[in-house]
């Protein structure tokens, strides 16, 4: 959980899921505190940065949502709340494949 407040224009806001997507070895760095997230939510669309996630025990998620690759922030640390679980491989490829289209790489 990540708290997103305070959200600007069409940024999440509140208290919400998010997906780190950092590498573990920067985040575990005491030094570095900072680390990159996606949001999550309960509402997406059908369009390639927006991966739909169902809900199970081990992402601890309340029901489907959608990972929205487009909307990537580096956070501070501080804004990390509880964690909820992790995601599937399968669906951290998923989302892995979404973030490449966005961010343009190969």
């Amino acid at each position: 959980m990540v708290n997103w407040n305070p959200g600007r224009g069409s940024e999440q806001a509140g208290m919400r899921p998010s997906l780190v997507i950092q590498t573990d070895a920067a985040n575990q760095n005491a030094n570095y505190p900072n680390t990159i997230v996606a949001t999550i939510s309960s509402s997406g669309r059908t369009v390639p940065s927006h991966v739909r996630i169902e809900a199970t025990p081990q992402n601890g998620l309340d029901h489907a949502s959608y990972v929205k690759c487009e909307q990537i922030m580096t956070i501070s640390k501080d804004r990390l709340s509880t964690r909820k679980g992790s995601i599937s491989p399968a669906d951290m490829e998923r989302v892995a494949q979404a973030l490449k289209a966005v961010l343009t790489l190969p």
